[in-house]
Parts: C-alpha cells; sequence; structure tokens
C-alpha cells in the first residue's frame, strides 16, 4: 500500500448486536437472543462426563435490569417427559413447552437433558435430576430432598407438585383395565417403559414405580413436617389416574397438605401436546404459585425460595427467585 492510499473504512457495526448475540465474560458461550422474541435462551454444560446440560430460558425482560433495581423471577428447573426412555431437552415440543411457560407465568425455565433408560436405568435419572438441583422424577427427587432440606439452605422448598405423574404397580387398576389400549399411552407402552427403565431383576411394585411400597410413605410423614405443599393434577382420560389419586388418598391419610385437581376427559400430557389446553394449567399454576412466594418475597431477595414441581410424566421443576441476570453471566 502506497502512503498516499487511504486506509479502508471501519466498519461501525457491533458484530455481536447484528445477529443478536451476546459474549459471555469467558468467551466460550454466547446468549442466543432474537432480536424482538421475548424469550432469550442460553445451553451450559451440566456434567460434561454425562454429556448432560442445562437450557435456560428467559423473559427478555431479565436483562432490563439496572445495578440498583434487579429483577427477580421464580426459576423453573424442567425435566422432560418421555418416560425415561425418550425426548429430549432439544426437541421442538420441550422447547415451545419451556417457552410458553416462560411468556404464560413470566418465570425463568431451565430445562435439564439427563441420561436415559434402558442404557442407563433408574435411578440414573434421578442423580442426574438431583445433581442438577419428572411427575416421576419430580416425586423421587423430592423424596430424597425431604431428608437432605439443610444442605439446600438458604434455599427453602415449599411444596411438590404432580402433574398427570408416571406411575404404576403389579396390580392392574380399573383405570388401566378401562383404558388398556389408550391410543396415547396403551398399557403395554407403559410396561414396556418400566420394563426399560426399572434396575434389573425387579418388577413394577419397585419404589421407582410404585409410590405406596418400600420407603416412599416413609418420606410422607417428613414432609407433612416441612409443611409442603404437595399439588397433584390429572384427567380420567390417562390410564395413570388410579395410581395417582391412591397417592393423593395416601398423602391426606399422613396429613401432608394436597391438594388435586382431575380434569374430565382429555389425555396424558394433553398440555404438552395441545397448546390450546395449556393454557388452564398455567392459570391454575399461577394461583398455586404465586401466593405462596408473594408474602416472603421481600425478605428473600438475596436468598432463594424454591418450589419442586412436575409436569407431564417424568419431569419436574423447582421455582425459586432468584437474580435472573445471573443465570445468563454465569
Amino acid at each position: 500500500m502506497s502512503r498516499n492510499q487511504t486506509a479502508p473504512p471501519s466498519s461501525t457495526i457491533d458484530p455481536y448486536e447484528y445477529p443478536q448475540i451476546v459474549p459471555n465474560h469467558d468467551s466460550t458461550d454466547h446468549h442466543n437472543i432474537a432480536g424482538t422474541s421475548p424469550i432469550i435462551t442460553k445451553d451450559v454444560t451440566l456434567n460434561p462426563n454425562h454429556n448432560t446440560w442445562l437450557r435456560i430460558f428467559l423473559p427478555s425482560q431479565a436483562l432490563a435490569s439496572t445495578s440498583n433495581k434487579t429483577k427477580m423471577f421464580p426459576l423453573i428447573v424442567y425435566y422432560h417427559g418421555g418416560g425415561f426412555t425418550t425426548s429430549s431437552a432439544a426437541s421442538t415440543m420441550n422447547n415451545d413447552f419451556c417457552s410458553n411457560t416462560v411468556l404464560q407465568l413470566v418465570v425463568a425455565v431451565v430445562s435439564v437433558e439427563y441420561r436415559l433408560a434402558p442404557k442407563h436405568r433408574l435411578p440414573v435419572a434421578y442423580d442426574d435430576a438431583t445433581e442438577a438441583a419428572s411427575g416421576n422424577i419430580a416425586y423421587q427427587v423430592g423424596l430424597r430432598a425431604s431428608t437432605a432440606v439443610d444442605g439446600f439452605k438458604p434455599l427453602k422448598i415449599r411444596g411438590l407438585v404432580l402433574h398427570h405423574p408416571f406411575f404404576g404397580g403389579s396390580q392392574r387398576t380399573e383405570s388401566e383395565l378401562r383404558l388398556v389400549n389408550n391410543p396415547i399411552l396403551p398399557q403395554s407402552v407403559s410396561d414396556l417403559i418400566w420394563k426399560l427403565a426399572l434396575p434389573i431383576g425387579v418388577d413394577r411394585d419397585h419404589e421407582y414405580c410404585n409410590p405406596t411400597v418400600g420407603g416412599g410413605p416413609d418420606h410422607f410423614d417428613q414432609i407433612r413436617k416441612l409443611g409442603w405443599w404437595v399439588l397433584v393434577i390429572g384427567c380420567d382420560g390417562d390410564p395413570l389416574i388410579d395410581h395417582q389419586r391412591e397417592l393423593v388418598e395416601i398423602l391426606n391419610k399422613k396429613g401432608v397438605l394436597v391438594e388435586a385437581q382431575f380434569n374430565k376427559g382429555d389425555y396424558h400430557g394433553v398440555e404438552l401436546m395441545d397448546a390450546t389446553k395449556a393454557n388452564p394449567l398455567f392459570k391454575f399454576l399461577s394461583h398455586f404459585i404465586k401466593p405462596r412466594f408473594a408474602l416472603s418475597r421481600p425478605y428473600y431477595r438475596r436468598y432463594f425460595k424454591v418450589l419442586l414441581m412436575s409436569l407431564f410424566a417424568n419431569y419436574f421443576v423447582i421455582f425459586i427467585y432468584h437474580n435472573s441476570k445471573e443465570l445468563l453471566y454465569s
């Protein structure tokens, strides 16, 4: 280049702003942010040895907070359904449901990719869930958490919500016989799922499948002492509804604070497969969740407030009041 030749003009466009991505502090990850989208997402490795990871969903207003006034959102840790054997946190159905959850409840969602059976039989999914922190995964992790609450401090677990929890047993129930060939969850499929997911050599009367056996009922006393609320949601078009109702009866007998809602018709996991059915669910969850945080929120702004939940078969969520920006920039 000659001395008289002018240098080419410098670009004035921020290369990160143009495609709507933001670099992390360590320059290894990026937050994909759609310019007009109300949702912000980010993927984070959970355990590289197990190939487990998290997908974070945030409402866009999470970035609108200032250093003087931090936005606080409930945080939902979500475990996808699929009977322990199929599906992924990366699936379109689960991503759409998480995004809809953020929009409808104005919360942050962390979707967890856990290991699947039959390669990784139970309790591997429960171990992955505990490491990160379904209805069945939520139930089992909730039982574990009830015996180790001191280790969660300053977290305080407020309740457990089971939505269409995936339970079973060796003895057929009336609803299983009535809906043996249910097109969404036929009995033969449920049996196969448990055959692939349970530890080798056990039957469906193992405590991972049947909540009425093993150490589960003993944990209910601890849940009662802790003052947790338990919400169970189902429908009579789900072959598993009798198992769900039986759990509610046991919880009531144990003196646990339990609330149940069993809808007419519908089918297992209806809210994920039919978005129009999800709105009543979100309305009910909002009615259940928000009052339990509203009174204690100012005191816990520096800490966490937790509610374990499960939605659709095999995933659970945790609600935490937390600094939402820390989810992105950590």
